[in-house]
């Protein structure tokens, strides 16, 4: 491989392990009294100002009229669908449910890419998104202990919706991606979507403002912020302009990787011989995606 295409490799290895953190973070957050709304809304508007702040270092762009409706639409499915849903999904499920259903992204956007984009059926290609998913969920339920966290149906659907808002916008907006400098797509699209989203989240926001939360809790939301989505999105657009959606995708898998091994290291989790065949199916299936020549 060459060295873009390691480094689009790399990106998004970092950008799924930033995610990978985003459940439980997110969750212990809203468990201290920050609704979902208002994260979600943080974010949004976090990122677009932090991405604001970033374009003025890098080369001027005049984005084509016409693309700023793309970007719309971008910052919808993107951003304000994928982000809202999932957040307000994982507000009413638990963490371990919502983790689970973010196994579905790869094989949406598979399908997708076959319905719509026409890529050729490829058996290597299938056969290493079902195997990483299986060791996706094996890792997942062996990380499961009944404390009487439950699921909620209604919370799994948004965050499968969330999931399906995100693989079209993977699928679809790969050539808007590749025309401009990732700072230049992102405050556009944060912008959009933050604009979109203050309505619903102005009253939380409101509210919020008149609480007091300890440090610890706006560490939380910063990392949310910071982390999981101003670095987080820079770097999966490294990897979305260089590699295919499925490929990209396919990294969804290693959040419950990452998420395994920092509860090992902070004590509250152990590595076992099951959790070591579900890591070594994931990569096995993410090196047969990656090594896979896709046909349209």
């Amino acid at each position: 491989m060459n060295n873009k295409i390691v480094k689009a490799h790399i990106a998004l290895f970092a950008a799924a392990s930033m995610w990978g953190l985003m459940s439980p973070v997110g969750k212990m957050a809203m468990n201290a009294g920050i609704t979902s709304l208002s994260l979600t809304s943080m974010r949004m508007m976090g990122a677009a100002l932090c991405f604001w702040i970033a374009s003025f270092f890098a080369p001027k762009e005049k984005v084509a009229k016409r693309d700023f409706l793309l970007l719309f639409f971008a910052g919808l499915l993107g951003i304000v669908f994928n982000q809202g849903m999932f957040i307000f999904g994982l507000s009413l499920t638990s963490p371990i449910d919502a983790t689970i259903i973010t196994t579905s992204l790869p094989i949406v956007t598979l399908i997708l890419g076959i319905l719509f984009l026409k890529e050729a059926v490829i058996p290597m290609k299938i056969l290493g998104v079902v195997i990483g998913a299986v060791g996706a969920l094996i890792l997942i339920l062996s990380n499961y202990n009944s404390t009487g966290i439950s699921g909620n149906i209604w919370g799994d659907m948004l965050c499968l919706f969330s999931q399906t808002s995100f693989a079209c916008y993977l699928t679809f907006f790969k050539g808007l991606i590749s025309r401009y400098h990732v700072f230049t797509l992102m405050k556009w699209m944060f912008t959009y979507a933050s604009l979109c989203f203050i309505p619903f989240s102005y009253h939380d926001l409101s509210e919020m403002i008149s609480l007091s939360f300890p440090v610890g809790v706006w560490l939380e939301v910063g990392y949310v912020v910071f982390f999981g989505t101003f670095f987080a999105y820079v770097l999966i657009m490294v990897g979305q302009k260089t590699l295919h959606a499925t490929v990209v995708s396919m990294y969804n898998y290693m959040q419950p990787v990452v998420g395994t091994i920092a509860s090992v290291i902070i004590g509250i989790a152990t590595f076992g011989w099951i959790k070591g065949v579900a890591s070594a199916l994931i990569f096995v299936g993410v090196y047969i995606v990656t090594q896979t020549k896709s046909k349209v």
